[in-house]
């Protein structure tokens, strides 16, 4: 059975900070401003992500921390965000996987902005005890 609140992209954000103990605000800025942005872009962007806030992605020499993933494919993290100036790069990443182009096969120009990549992280294999028998 199909669930209608499945989203296939997940995009994560470094919200709290772990030094202060509280809310780290260009984090939550950044949230904000891509969930304003993805709503407004429409049909199938905003049916494909979900966006939220996490505590600490323990990058925070990096901050606004950000984490592109997806089922069965890399995880992108990138750090040092601006949500002033790089609003529009993470949207048009978003806009890409969502037309289709796997992460992976991104063109590193892509990775949003420039110099901020701090990982990729190869998609993971998980198996069930269902499907664990076929992959022998």
């Amino acid at each position: 059975m199909a669930n209608s609140d499945f989203r296939q992209h997940k995009i994560t954000l470094c919200t709290d900070c772990r030094f202060t103990g509280g809310p780290c605000r260009p984090g939550a800025e950044l949230l904000a401003q891509l969930n304003r942005s993805v709503s407004a872009l429409g049909r199938p962007l905003d049916q494909d992500f979900s966006i939220a806030g996490t505590v600490a992605m323990t990058a925070c020499t990096r901050p606004c921390t950000i984490a592109f993933q997806a089922t069965g494919r890399a995880t992108y993290l990138f750090g040092d965000i601006s949500p002033e100036e790089d609003i529009d790069d993470l949207v048009s990443f978003a806009a890409a996987c969502a037309e289709g182009q796997a992460f992976d096969a991104l063109p590193r120009s892509a990775l949003v902005p420039a110099g901020t990549g701090l990982a990729r992280i190869p998609a993971a294999l998980l198996v069930s005890e269902e499907t664990a028998g076929r992959l022998q």
